[in-house]
């Protein structure tokens, strides 16, 4: 079967693989589509941390059951769950399987789903009745969102920044606009700027920050900021946006050391979370909003290419990415 490896850093290639073995309890399936993700550039790139090579990417993945088995019927329509748990550490026993302690994620610790066919655990297949398969490779991005909108618990009516305009970041911001959130915004490229007011944001650049209508925004502070950004300068930042009382999620990952001033923590009170990855309500809770057309997705997948060109196309996409929010494969 074809797959798309990345070889070493820079160096990417379809190349022809046996199909998977498929141990009991996993379920073969045929991939549809998968979406381009923020990690799959970094390992083309050579800049992800906790990755050996040669890697299969992809896992952002929807497609179809191949083999009926484990309560599928073949040709079933699915959304992939690419966290593989260990299922019995104290993480996963308590509800929390994005944190178990042995966590694989498919194409990054293990051979993803860029390729004709996958097997699966029967309990990382989600049904996507009534999805179109291109907009079903896009929820596991959005899940990451979802799952960091619950963790910070917004209600109706709460004042909301989001740092990051990236597909983190946007589906973030959807999510707590789906919770009933006064969502702002802000990013440093204009290009997601631009993206996020298209989506009915109010986005502001980093120029735009003493603006009189982020500063009126601003006040003496958001209930909740929430960043998507990944980067060590923006997080620790971040928590000067914050009001009294206040909450700081952290979205986005970064290798770097978090430093913050004590005093002004306890000072404000502020509660400090960290959102990993999500879990399958997260999962639910996405493809139930895509049906609801809560889910600007024709919005989201901004490119698009196939199989035997991804190869071409992924290094053009990871040299400039001005533009670019998901792009989607069809395999």
């Amino acid at each position: 079967m074809r797959a798309l490896s990345v070889r070493e850093p820079g160096h990417v290639e379809l190349i022809e693989v046996a199909p998977p073995s498929q141990p009991d309890g996993w379920v073969r399936v045929k991939i549809s589509h998968v979406g381009i993700c923020g990690t799959d550039y970094h390992i083309f790139e050579g800049s992800h941390p906790f990755l050996a090579y040669p890697r299969i990417i992809g896992h952002e993945l929807s497609g179809r059951v191949a083999e009926a088995g484990s309560g599928f019927a073949k040709g079933d329509a699915v959304v992939i769950n690419p966290y593989l748990n260990c299922g019995h550490c104290p993480a996963c026993t308590s509800g929390t399987p994005n944190c178990c302690e042995t966590l694989k994620v498919l194409g990054v610790h293990a051979d993803g789903g860029m390729c004709d066919e996958i097997v699966v655990p029967a309990g990382n297949l989600y049904p996507a009745r009534g999805l179109d398969l291109a907009d079903a490779a896009m929820v596991e991005f959005l899940a990451i969102g979802a799952h960091a909108v619950r963790r910070t618990a917004l209600t109706p009516g709460v004042r909301a920044l989001v740092i990051g305009g990236g597909p983190i970041g946007l589906g973030t911001a959807v999510f707590a606009r789906i919770a009933g959130a006064d969502v702002t915004l802000l990013d440093a490229a204009p290009d997601k700027i631009a993206s996020a007011k298209a989506m009915g944001f109010e986005a502001f650049g980093l120029s735009d920050i003493e603006a009189e209508t982020f500063r009126t925004r601003r006040a003496s502070g958001f209930d909740a900021v929430l960043d998507a950004t990944g980067s060590l300068r923006s997080m620790s930042a971040a928590l000067s946006y914050v009001r009294n009382g206040g909450s700081l999620t952290l979205v986005g990952v970064t290798s770097g050391d978090l430093v913050w001033p004590d005093a002004e923590v306890h000072r404000r009170e502020v509660t400090i979370r960290a959102s990993r990855n999500a879990t399958e309500a997260d999962f639910v809770h996405v493809m139930t909003s895509m049906l609801e057309g809560r889910v600007p997705t024709k919005a989201l997948a901004t490119h698009a290419t196939d199989l035997d060109h991804v190869a071409r196309d992924l290094p053009l996409w990871s040299k400039d990415r001005t533009g670019v929010i998901k792009a989607i494969v069809s395999i």
